[in-house]
């Protein structure tokens, strides 16, 4: 069977110019409803990836999809799992190993994970809704790689996901290049604005709020 890469008619530097510019940049120049629920944050600090989705879906306390999907995931591809935002420890230290071995990019979930000091030493992204001992059982498989609702954004294989310290969002695939283009526009103007701030204006000159001087 052929796997067709999840980077396929994206640019070869999508993920480094995405991290580049970061979640709350790219959310700005997208316009668009792509940010999930700010409950899911990384699990250790620095924690960034971006990298195409793959999608899937666990029953409460039951990881036996994202056993599935490790076999199922395009190199290359960050896991989002939705569990019903239920918190136990759906991922550890084993399944980052196997993750690992299997060109994973990183986790998304809106559950819980554990083995954080284990996640924190190897560096591998992940975010959730919270940290969990707690074990999971292994007999259902809801979904694995089709379509579904993530912190209150649509997702679907191939959608391009970027977290990092600010957030998680998710870009329909349609909208990569447009939201990179219109981010690195905006980058541009908020360097030349730093610049002009470190040299005495102020943010009242530059953004056209000088008449609320009077007021305040």
């Amino acid at each position: 069977m052929t796997v067709v890469s999840p980077m396929m008619d994206l640019p070869a530097d999508v993920s480094s110019r995405a991290l580049a510019l970061g979640s709350s940049t790219l959310f700005e120049a997208s316009g668009l409803p792509c940010s999930v629920d700010t409950e899911i944050r990384p699990v250790w600090t620095g924690a960034a990836v971006a990298a195409p989705i793959y999608p899937l879906a666990c029953a409460p306390g039951d990881n036996l999809a994202i056993h599935v999907a490790m076999e199922r995931v395009p190199r290359g591809s960050a896991l989002v799992v939705v569990t019903g935002n239920y918190i136990a420890g759906y991922w550890g230290e084993v399944l980052t190993v196997a993750a690992e071995a299997a060109g994973v990019a990183g986790l998304v979930i809106d559950g819980g994970v554990r083995d954080v000091a284990a996640l924190a030493a190897r560096r591998f992204p992940v975010f959730s809704r919270g940290i969990s001992m707690r074990g999971t059982i292994k007999a259902s498989v809801p979904s694995v790689g089709a379509p579904l609702l993530f912190g209150g954004v649509p997702a679907a294989a191939g959608d391009f996901l970027v977290a990092d310290d600010d957030g998680v969002l998710i870009l329909p695939r349609s909208e990569v290049e447009r939201t990179l283009s219109n981010g690195e526009a905006r980058a541009d103007k908020e360097r030349s604005m730093m610049e002009r701030l470190a040299a005495g204006e102020t943010t009242l000159e530059l953004m056209g709020l000088g008449a609320w001087r009077d007021k305040a």
